[in-house]
Protein backbone atom coordinates (compact mmCIF):
# COMPACT_ATOMS: atom_id res chain seq x y z
CA UNK A 1 0.00 0.00 0.00
CA UNK A 2 1.44 3.41 -0.46
CA UNK A 3 2.34 5.32 1.97
CA UNK A 4 -0.33 8.04 1.03
CA UNK A 5 -3.26 5.29 1.46
CA UNK A 6 -4.73 4.15 4.48
CA UNK A 7 -7.09 0.95 4.98
CA UNK A 8 -10.59 2.44 6.88
CA UNK A 9 -13.55 0.93 8.05
CA UNK A 10 -17.01 1.44 6.33
CA UNK A 11 -16.70 -0.69 2.63
CA UNK A 12 -19.22 0.91 0.53
CA UNK A 13 -20.48 3.17 2.66
CA UNK A 14 -16.44 4.62 3.77
CA UNK A 15 -17.20 7.77 1.14
CA UNK A 16 -19.85 10.59 1.54
CA UNK A 17 -23.34 10.29 0.40
CA UNK A 18 -23.26 6.36 -0.12
CA UNK A 19 -25.75 4.27 1.48
CA UNK A 20 -26.69 0.38 1.09
CA UNK A 21 -28.92 -2.31 2.38
CA UNK A 22 -29.96 -5.99 1.81
CA UNK A 23 -32.48 -8.32 2.47
CA UNK A 24 -33.36 -12.12 2.18
CA UNK A 25 -35.95 -13.48 -0.80
CA UNK A 26 -35.38 -16.67 -0.71
CA UNK A 27 -34.11 -16.07 -4.77
CA UNK A 28 -32.60 -19.83 -5.01
CA UNK A 29 -34.39 -21.26 -2.39
CA UNK A 30 -37.92 -20.18 -0.83
CA UNK A 31 -36.72 -21.64 2.89
CA UNK A 32 -34.22 -19.82 2.89
CA UNK A 33 -33.07 -17.08 4.89
CA UNK A 34 -29.83 -15.74 3.59
CA UNK A 35 -29.53 -12.58 1.94
CA UNK A 36 -29.58 -12.09 -1.88
CA UNK A 37 -30.71 -8.86 -3.03
CA UNK A 38 -29.00 -5.27 -2.19
CA UNK A 39 -29.10 -2.23 -3.36
CA UNK A 40 -26.75 0.45 -3.29
CA UNK A 41 -27.46 4.02 -3.60
CA UNK A 42 -25.60 7.43 -3.76
CA UNK A 43 -27.73 10.48 -2.40
CA UNK A 44 -25.97 12.76 -5.13
CA UNK A 45 -25.57 13.21 -8.32
CA UNK A 46 -22.47 10.82 -9.58
CA UNK A 47 -20.16 9.97 -12.45
CA UNK A 48 -19.59 6.71 -13.70
CA UNK A 49 -18.34 3.94 -15.48
CA UNK A 50 -18.59 0.37 -15.94
CA UNK A 51 -16.91 -2.56 -17.46
CA UNK A 52 -19.02 -5.53 -18.44
CA UNK A 53 -18.20 -9.14 -19.51
CA UNK A 54 -16.47 -10.18 -23.01
CA UNK A 55 -18.47 -13.34 -23.17
CA UNK A 56 -20.25 -13.27 -26.59
CA UNK A 57 -23.78 -15.12 -24.45
CA UNK A 58 -24.08 -12.18 -22.08
CA UNK A 59 -27.05 -12.32 -19.08
CA UNK A 60 -30.04 -9.76 -19.28
CA UNK A 61 -29.02 -7.48 -16.64
CA UNK A 62 -25.61 -6.67 -18.52
CA UNK A 63 -27.11 -5.83 -21.22
CA UNK A 64 -29.86 -3.63 -19.89
CA UNK A 65 -27.29 -2.32 -17.80
CA UNK A 66 -24.39 -1.56 -20.68
CA UNK A 67 -27.31 0.32 -22.82
CA UNK A 68 -28.32 2.16 -20.03
CA UNK A 69 -25.18 3.71 -18.63
CA UNK A 70 -24.52 5.25 -22.08
CA UNK A 71 -27.41 7.40 -21.82
CA UNK A 72 -27.44 8.23 -17.83
CA UNK A 73 -25.37 8.57 -15.07
CA UNK A 74 -26.03 5.51 -12.89
CA UNK A 75 -27.48 7.05 -8.87
CA UNK A 76 -27.96 2.86 -8.09
CA UNK A 77 -27.20 -0.21 -8.55
CA UNK A 78 -30.06 -3.43 -8.02
CA UNK A 79 -27.96 -6.70 -7.42
CA UNK A 80 -29.31 -10.07 -6.51
CA UNK A 81 -27.72 -13.34 -5.80
CA UNK A 82 -28.86 -16.89 -6.65
CA UNK A 83 -29.94 -16.40 -10.11
CA UNK A 84 -28.07 -15.04 -13.27
CA UNK A 85 -30.86 -14.10 -15.00
CA UNK A 86 -29.17 -15.39 -18.22
CA UNK A 87 -30.01 -17.31 -20.97
CA UNK A 88 -33.95 -16.86 -19.88
CA UNK A 89 -35.14 -15.26 -23.59
CA UNK A 90 -37.06 -12.02 -23.54
CA UNK A 91 -38.38 -13.00 -20.34
CA UNK A 92 -34.72 -11.91 -18.94
CA UNK A 93 -35.03 -8.85 -20.25
CA UNK A 94 -38.39 -8.12 -18.54
CA UNK A 95 -37.30 -8.79 -15.25
CA UNK A 96 -34.14 -6.85 -15.23
CA UNK A 97 -36.31 -3.68 -16.25
CA UNK A 98 -38.90 -4.74 -13.72
CA UNK A 99 -36.07 -4.57 -11.54
CA UNK A 100 -34.93 -1.00 -12.57
CA UNK A 101 -38.24 -0.07 -12.11
CA UNK A 102 -39.01 -0.62 -8.79
CA UNK A 103 -36.00 0.50 -7.74
CA UNK A 104 -36.40 4.12 -9.93
CA UNK A 105 -39.57 4.07 -8.06
CA UNK A 106 -38.45 3.36 -4.78
CA UNK A 107 -36.01 5.96 -4.73
CA UNK A 108 -37.65 9.07 -6.98
CA UNK A 109 -35.05 7.98 -10.02
CA UNK A 110 -35.13 7.99 -13.67
CA UNK A 111 -35.37 4.06 -14.50
CA UNK A 112 -31.49 4.49 -16.63
CA UNK A 113 -30.24 5.49 -13.08
CA UNK A 114 -30.10 2.17 -12.00
CA UNK A 115 -27.75 -0.42 -13.41
CA UNK A 116 -28.83 -3.96 -12.11
CA UNK A 117 -26.64 -6.70 -11.56
CA UNK A 118 -27.40 -10.96 -11.12
CA UNK A 119 -25.28 -13.39 -10.25
CA UNK A 120 -26.16 -17.44 -9.66
CA UNK A 121 -27.48 -20.29 -11.85
CA UNK A 122 -27.60 -19.88 -15.67
CA UNK A 123 -30.74 -20.73 -17.30
CA UNK A 124 -32.77 -20.44 -14.47
CA UNK A 125 -35.98 -17.89 -14.87
CA UNK A 126 -35.64 -15.15 -12.06
CA UNK A 127 -38.55 -15.48 -9.36
CA UNK A 128 -39.44 -12.24 -9.47
CA UNK A 129 -42.59 -12.12 -7.22
CA UNK A 130 -40.22 -13.41 -4.53
CA UNK A 131 -37.79 -10.05 -5.04
CA UNK A 132 -41.30 -7.62 -5.02
CA UNK A 133 -42.51 -8.68 -2.04
CA UNK A 134 -39.75 -7.87 -0.34
CA UNK A 135 -38.88 -4.70 -2.09
CA UNK A 136 -40.53 -2.06 0.23
CA UNK A 137 -38.18 -3.89 3.44
CA UNK A 138 -35.19 -3.60 1.05
CA UNK A 139 -36.35 0.36 0.57
CA UNK A 140 -36.50 0.77 4.84
CA UNK A 141 -33.22 -0.71 5.00
CA UNK A 142 -30.78 1.34 3.51
CA UNK A 143 -28.19 2.64 5.57
CA UNK A 144 -24.69 4.12 5.95
CA UNK A 145 -23.34 0.05 6.87
CA UNK A 146 -22.57 -2.34 3.68
CA UNK A 147 -21.64 -5.47 5.39
CA UNK A 148 -25.04 -6.69 4.68
CA UNK A 149 -24.79 -5.60 1.08
CA UNK A 150 -21.49 -7.64 0.89
CA UNK A 151 -23.03 -10.70 2.38
CA UNK A 152 -26.26 -10.61 0.04
CA UNK A 153 -24.44 -10.70 -3.23
CA UNK A 154 -22.23 -13.85 -2.73
CA UNK A 155 -22.99 -17.16 -3.95
CA UNK A 156 -20.13 -20.10 -3.86
CA UNK A 157 -18.00 -17.46 -1.85
CA UNK A 158 -16.90 -18.96 1.56
CA UNK A 159 -17.16 -14.91 3.13
CA UNK A 160 -18.41 -11.70 1.88
CA UNK A 161 -15.09 -9.05 0.70
CA UNK A 162 -15.02 -6.02 1.22
CA UNK A 163 -12.74 -3.24 1.51
CA UNK A 164 -12.20 1.01 2.06
CA UNK A 165 -9.16 3.45 1.78
CA UNK A 166 -8.89 7.03 2.50
CA UNK A 167 -5.69 9.19 0.64
CA UNK A 168 -5.82 12.92 0.49
CA UNK A 169 -5.92 14.16 -2.80
CA UNK A 170 -5.36 18.44 -3.64
CA UNK A 171 -5.50 18.86 0.33
CA UNK A 172 -8.98 16.82 1.09
CA UNK A 173 -9.48 13.28 2.38
CA UNK A 174 -10.82 11.22 -0.25
CA UNK A 175 -12.70 7.39 0.44
CA UNK A 176 -12.87 4.80 -1.77
CA UNK A 177 -14.71 2.11 -0.81
CA UNK A 178 -15.86 -1.50 -2.60
CA UNK A 179 -17.62 -4.78 -2.05
CA UNK A 180 -16.94 -7.81 -4.58
CA UNK A 181 -17.83 -11.25 -4.86
CA UNK A 182 -16.73 -13.96 -7.10
CA UNK A 183 -15.02 -17.45 -6.19
CA UNK A 184 -15.62 -20.01 -9.60
CA UNK A 185 -16.09 -19.12 -13.42
CA UNK A 186 -12.86 -16.12 -12.96
CA UNK A 187 -11.44 -16.02 -16.21
CA UNK A 188 -11.76 -11.93 -16.82
CA UNK A 189 -11.26 -10.32 -20.31
CA UNK A 190 -12.03 -6.90 -19.72
CA UNK A 191 -13.75 -7.84 -16.58
CA UNK A 192 -14.68 -10.51 -14.09
CA UNK A 193 -16.95 -11.55 -11.20
CA UNK A 194 -19.14 -8.45 -9.60
CA UNK A 195 -17.17 -5.46 -8.27
CA UNK A 196 -18.84 -2.24 -7.08
CA UNK A 197 -17.14 0.81 -6.20
CA UNK A 198 -17.87 3.94 -4.41
CA UNK A 199 -15.80 6.90 -4.21
CA UNK A 200 -16.19 10.43 -3.05
CA UNK A 201 -13.44 12.06 -4.96
CA UNK A 202 -14.10 14.89 -7.17
CA UNK A 203 -12.89 13.75 -10.98
CA UNK A 204 -13.68 14.09 -14.33
CA UNK A 205 -15.24 11.85 -16.43
CA UNK A 206 -12.29 11.24 -18.55
CA UNK A 207 -10.50 10.68 -15.54
CA UNK A 208 -12.80 8.14 -14.11
CA UNK A 209 -13.16 6.27 -17.17
CA UNK A 210 -9.18 5.60 -17.87
CA UNK A 211 -8.27 5.53 -14.01
CA UNK A 212 -11.23 2.31 -13.78
CA UNK A 213 -9.79 0.41 -16.89
CA UNK A 214 -6.40 1.29 -16.13
CA UNK A 215 -6.99 -0.58 -12.54
CA UNK A 216 -9.09 -3.24 -13.76
CA UNK A 217 -6.28 -4.41 -16.45
CA UNK A 218 -3.94 -4.61 -13.43
CA UNK A 219 -6.16 -6.41 -11.03
CA UNK A 220 -9.04 -8.20 -12.29
CA UNK A 221 -8.08 -9.02 -15.56
CA UNK A 222 -4.91 -10.57 -13.94
CA UNK A 223 -6.83 -13.18 -11.55
CA UNK A 224 -7.61 -16.92 -12.61
CA UNK A 225 -9.14 -19.58 -11.08
CA UNK A 226 -10.83 -22.09 -13.57
CA UNK A 227 -10.68 -20.88 -16.65
CA UNK A 228 -14.27 -20.03 -17.26
CA UNK A 229 -15.47 -16.85 -17.86
CA UNK A 230 -19.19 -15.84 -16.62
CA UNK A 231 -21.46 -14.09 -18.95
CA UNK A 232 -22.78 -11.75 -15.96
CA UNK A 233 -19.01 -10.13 -14.92
CA UNK A 234 -19.30 -6.50 -14.26
CA UNK A 235 -16.81 -3.87 -12.35
CA UNK A 236 -19.14 -0.48 -11.99
CA UNK A 237 -17.41 2.36 -10.23
CA UNK A 238 -19.71 5.52 -9.22
CA UNK A 239 -18.47 8.95 -7.93
CA UNK A 240 -20.23 11.87 -6.42
CA UNK A 241 -17.51 14.34 -5.86
CA UNK A 242 -18.47 14.88 -1.97
CA UNK A 243 -15.07 15.21 -0.92
CA UNK A 244 -14.29 18.79 -1.67
CA UNK A 245 -10.79 18.16 -3.52
CA UNK A 246 -10.34 20.30 -6.60
CA UNK A 247 -11.72 17.82 -9.64
CA UNK A 248 -9.08 15.47 -10.95
CA UNK A 249 -8.46 15.72 -14.29
CA UNK A 250 -6.98 12.97 -16.16
CA UNK A 251 -3.47 13.49 -16.14
CA UNK A 252 -3.64 16.24 -14.11
CA UNK A 253 -2.83 16.96 -10.61
CA UNK A 254 -4.16 14.06 -8.25
CA UNK A 255 -4.45 11.73 -10.51
CA UNK A 256 -1.42 9.75 -9.62
CA UNK A 257 -3.22 9.30 -5.82
CA UNK A 258 -6.67 8.80 -7.16
CA UNK A 259 -5.29 6.06 -9.70
CA UNK A 260 -2.78 4.54 -7.46
CA UNK A 261 -5.37 4.42 -4.49
CA UNK A 262 -8.54 2.90 -7.10
CA UNK A 263 -5.52 0.10 -8.17
CA UNK A 264 -5.21 -0.76 -4.91
CA UNK A 265 -8.71 -1.15 -3.74
CA UNK A 266 -9.09 -3.57 -6.82
CA UNK A 267 -6.17 -5.48 -6.36
CA UNK A 268 -6.86 -6.39 -3.06
CA UNK A 269 -10.53 -7.52 -3.76
CA UNK A 270 -9.04 -9.25 -6.84
CA UNK A 271 -6.33 -11.06 -4.66
CA UNK A 272 -9.55 -12.24 -1.87
CA UNK A 273 -11.84 -13.43 -4.96
CA UNK A 274 -8.50 -15.99 -6.25
CA UNK A 275 -7.98 -16.97 -2.41
CA UNK A 276 -11.85 -17.54 -1.80
CA UNK A 277 -11.87 -19.53 -5.20
CA UNK A 278 -14.27 -22.88 -5.13
CA UNK A 279 -12.38 -25.20 -3.02
CA UNK A 280 -8.60 -23.58 -3.46
CA UNK A 281 -5.96 -24.32 -0.92
CA UNK A 282 -3.23 -21.78 -2.19
CA UNK A 283 -2.99 -18.20 -3.60
CA UNK A 284 -0.25 -18.40 -6.22
CA UNK A 285 1.41 -15.52 -8.29
CA UNK A 286 3.00 -16.25 -11.54
CA UNK A 287 5.38 -14.07 -12.73
CA UNK A 288 6.82 -14.15 -15.99
CA UNK A 289 9.89 -11.78 -16.89
CA UNK A 290 12.96 -11.80 -19.53
CA UNK A 291 10.27 -12.31 -22.41
CA UNK A 292 10.51 -10.96 -25.61
CA UNK A 293 7.67 -8.82 -25.22
CA UNK A 294 4.80 -8.04 -22.42
CA UNK A 295 2.30 -9.85 -24.99
CA UNK A 296 4.56 -12.89 -24.68
CA UNK A 297 5.14 -12.36 -21.07
CA UNK A 298 1.05 -12.56 -21.06
CA UNK A 299 0.87 -15.44 -22.90
CA UNK A 300 3.21 -17.55 -20.71
CA UNK A 301 2.08 -16.39 -17.40
CA UNK A 302 -1.72 -17.21 -18.24
CA UNK A 303 -0.58 -20.77 -19.87
CA UNK A 304 1.06 -21.87 -16.88
CA UNK A 305 -2.16 -20.21 -14.36
CA UNK A 306 -4.78 -22.11 -16.18
CA UNK A 307 -2.82 -25.03 -16.46
CA UNK A 308 -4.93 -28.03 -15.40
CA UNK A 309 -1.72 -30.09 -14.46
CA UNK A 310 0.10 -27.53 -12.90
CA UNK A 311 -2.67 -26.43 -10.51
CA UNK A 312 -3.20 -30.06 -9.37
CA UNK A 313 0.51 -30.37 -8.87
CA UNK A 314 0.31 -27.03 -6.15
CA UNK A 315 -2.49 -28.68 -4.66
CA UNK A 316 -0.51 -31.74 -4.10
CA UNK A 317 2.44 -29.70 -2.77
CA UNK A 318 4.07 -31.52 -5.64
CA UNK A 319 7.47 -28.72 -6.87
CA UNK A 320 6.59 -30.17 -10.39
CA UNK A 321 8.69 -27.61 -12.54
CA UNK A 322 8.28 -29.95 -15.39
CA UNK A 323 4.21 -29.45 -15.75
CA UNK A 324 5.61 -25.42 -15.67
CA UNK A 325 7.84 -25.37 -19.05
CA UNK A 326 5.79 -27.86 -20.69
CA UNK A 327 2.60 -25.07 -20.35
CA UNK A 328 5.32 -22.43 -21.13
CA UNK A 329 6.33 -24.33 -24.34
CA UNK A 330 3.10 -24.35 -25.35
CA UNK A 331 2.01 -20.58 -24.95
CA UNK A 332 2.57 -19.19 -28.21
CA UNK A 333 5.39 -16.90 -27.07
CA UNK A 334 8.90 -16.87 -28.22
CA UNK A 335 10.92 -19.18 -26.34
CA UNK A 336 14.32 -20.76 -26.15
CA UNK A 337 14.07 -24.11 -23.75
CA UNK A 338 17.90 -23.87 -23.04
CA UNK A 339 17.33 -20.10 -21.73
CA UNK A 340 14.58 -21.05 -19.45
CA UNK A 341 14.91 -20.50 -15.26
CA UNK A 342 11.76 -21.19 -12.61
CA UNK A 343 11.58 -20.65 -9.20
CA UNK A 344 9.03 -21.30 -6.64
CA UNK A 345 8.82 -18.85 -3.97
CA UNK A 346 12.71 -17.50 -4.75
CA UNK A 347 14.27 -21.21 -4.70
CA UNK A 348 15.23 -22.21 -7.85
CA UNK A 349 14.14 -25.13 -9.46
CA UNK A 350 15.18 -25.21 -13.14
CA UNK A 351 18.00 -23.65 -14.73
CA UNK A 352 18.86 -23.22 -18.52
CA UNK A 353 15.75 -25.46 -18.96
CA UNK A 354 17.30 -28.62 -16.66
CA UNK A 355 16.63 -29.65 -13.08
CA UNK A 356 18.86 -27.30 -10.98
CA UNK A 357 20.97 -28.55 -8.11
CA UNK A 358 18.52 -27.63 -5.44
CA UNK A 359 17.18 -30.27 -2.66
CA UNK A 360 13.62 -31.39 -3.24
CA UNK A 361 12.61 -30.46 0.21
CA UNK A 362 13.30 -27.46 -0.13
CA UNK A 363 11.61 -26.64 -3.18
CA UNK A 364 7.83 -28.92 -1.48
CA UNK A 365 8.49 -26.62 1.61
CA UNK A 366 8.24 -23.39 -0.90
CA UNK A 367 4.50 -24.75 -2.95
CA UNK A 368 3.37 -26.01 0.61
CA UNK A 369 2.73 -22.50 1.57
CA UNK A 370 -0.95 -21.19 1.25
CA UNK A 371 0.77 -18.10 -0.73
CA UNK A 372 3.50 -18.45 -2.99
CA UNK A 373 5.07 -17.25 -6.04
CA UNK A 374 6.06 -19.13 -9.37
CA UNK A 375 9.20 -17.01 -11.23
CA UNK A 376 9.51 -17.31 -14.82
CA UNK A 377 12.14 -15.98 -16.47
CA UNK A 378 12.75 -16.28 -20.45
CA UNK A 379 16.16 -14.36 -20.61
CA UNK A 380 15.41 -13.31 -23.58
CA UNK A 381 14.53 -9.86 -23.63
CA UNK A 382 12.74 -7.15 -20.73
CA UNK A 383 8.74 -8.33 -21.19
CA UNK A 384 6.85 -8.99 -17.94
CA UNK A 385 3.62 -10.01 -16.86
CA UNK A 386 2.28 -11.57 -13.72
CA UNK A 387 -1.11 -13.15 -12.77
CA UNK A 388 -2.93 -14.20 -9.76
CA UNK A 389 -4.20 -18.29 -9.94
CA UNK A 390 -5.04 -21.14 -7.20
CA UNK A 391 -4.83 -24.68 -7.00
CA UNK A 392 -7.15 -27.20 -8.11
CA UNK A 393 -8.38 -29.62 -5.85
CA UNK A 394 -10.12 -32.94 -5.90
CA UNK A 395 -13.47 -30.56 -4.16
CA UNK A 396 -13.83 -28.06 -6.93
CA UNK A 397 -14.47 -31.18 -9.00
CA UNK A 398 -17.21 -32.47 -5.80
CA UNK A 399 -18.39 -28.76 -5.57
CA UNK A 400 -19.35 -28.53 -9.49
CA UNK A 401 -21.22 -31.87 -10.28
CA UNK A 402 -25.02 -31.01 -10.06
CA UNK A 403 -25.62 -27.22 -9.36
CA UNK A 404 -28.08 -26.86 -12.17
CA UNK A 405 -30.20 -30.21 -11.74
CA UNK A 406 -30.87 -29.12 -7.52
CA UNK A 407 -31.93 -25.22 -8.91
CA UNK A 408 -34.43 -26.36 -11.01
CA UNK A 409 -36.43 -28.32 -8.81
CA UNK A 410 -36.89 -25.60 -6.87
Amino acid sequence: MGRKIKEVEGGLCAPKGFKAGAVACGIKNPSAERLDLALIYSEFPTICDAVYTQNEVRAAPVRLSSSYIKSCEPRAIIVNSGNANACTGPDGIVKARAMASMTSKGLGLLQREIQVCSTGIIGVPLPLERLEAKFPELIENLDYDSDAAAQAIITSDTRPKSVSVSVKINGAKVRIGAIAKGAGMINPHMATMLCFVTTDAAVSKAELVAATREAVDLSFNRILVDGDMSTNDTVIVMSNGQAGNKTVTRGGEGSYEFREALRWVMLSLAKKIVADGERVTKLVEVVVKGAATNLDAERVARAVANSKLVKCSWNGNDPNWGRVIHAVGYSGARVKEEMVDIYFNGVLAAQNGIAANTDIDRLSEAVRESEFTVCINLNLGSGSFNVYTADLSPEYVDFNRHEYALNVKR
